[in-house]
This record gives C-alpha cells, structure tokens and sequence, in this order.
C-alpha cells in the first residue's frame, strides 16, 4: 500500500515539472510562430541546401 503513495508522489511531482516547462516554453515564446508552420511546405528546400554546401 505504501509503494502506492510513493508511486502518487512520484507522478505528481514529474506532472509538476512537466507543467512548469510547458508555461516556461508559453512565456519565452516558444509557441508564438503560428504562420511559419503552415507554409514552411511550400518553401523549396533545394536553396537551404545550396546554402549549406
């Protein structure tokens, strides 16, 4: 019964963090870029690879 509680405790604390990256990532915008997404298919690749080489 005890191995429960600890396992609780565990997963609450492990959520906690994964809560405090996700409003950490919100805050530095991270999640700010909503148009480069949608049209980064369209942007021909062959141009980043000249660039590269």
């Amino acid at each position: 019964m005890s191995i429960i509680l600890v396992l609780i405790g565990v997963s609450l604390i492990v959520a906690a963090g994964f809560l405090m990256a996700f409003l950490w990532a919100v805050r530095n915008g991270q999640y700010e870029d909503r148009y480069t997404p949608s049209v980064r298919m369209l942007f021909d690749d062959s141009d980043i690879q000249k660039k590269i080489k």
